[in-house]
């Protein structure tokens, strides 16, 4: 059974190969690329559609083969600004707007406002997808966010988030730190027993 990421951002394909210790292949590596339309109001909801969605065109293109998607939705919330930019994270700058677009865009909104640092958190939904059923689990980072980044590691809003216990943002801590205590981790350490779980499965 292939482990495919339903996913084209390569941010998010690095943490899950360094987390998972398994290979995971990209779904544009079997598929090619393409825009999969995520109009859910929760980052659950988003998760499952782009898993349903890679899993239905492998079985399709691949009928002889069995797969097992992982799909991530994720983002941050401002309870400052009612959540936002929350499940519109990856586009709260515009459809086409990139990290830094996002980025620029909440940094914006916080001098507006006259707000050195607020409370944020992450949330993380994983999707998991197979002909054994699907299954959801999240995980989330509690913090603060700045208006004046730091750091170039990390992507998305990561140079602006210092996690809850850190002085440091995202974008300055060692990857393997944030591997540690990221919502993604966090998230995936509760889906990991439900991936082996299909694979022994599988292999029965």
């Amino acid at each position: 059974m292939k482990m495919v990421l339903a996913t084209g951002n390569k941010g998010k394909l690095r943490e899950f190969k360094q987390m998972c210790q398994e290979e995971i292949l990209p779904f544009s590596e079997l598929l090619g690329a393409f825009e999969i339309i995520e109009d859910a109001d929760t980052f659950a909801g988003n998760a499952l559609i782009k898993a349903r969605t890679i899993y239905d065109k492998l079985r399709q293109k691949y009928p002889s083969c069995e797969y097992l998607v992982i799909s991530d939705d994720s983002g941050l919330s401002l309870p400052l600004l009612g959540g936002s930019p929350g499940i519109y994270s990856a586009r709260y700058a515009g459809v086409d707007a990139s990290d830094k677009d996002n980025l620029f865009k909440l940094v914006e909104t916080l001098k507006e406002r006259d707000v050195l640092q607020t409370s944020a958190y992450y949330t993380a939904s994983i999707a998991i997808v197979s002909k054994y059923g699907e299954y959801v689990v999240h995980g989330w980072m509690h913090g603060d966010v700045i208006d004046s980044p730091r750091g170039e590691k990390g992507f998305g809003y990561d140079a602006m988030f210092i996690p809850d216990g850190y002085a440091l943002t995202l974008g300055e801590l060692e990857e393997d730190e944030k591997a540690r205590i990221s919502h993604r981790a966090k998230a995936l350490d509760l889906a990991k027993p439900i991936i082996k779980m299909l694979q022994k499965k599988e292999a029965k």
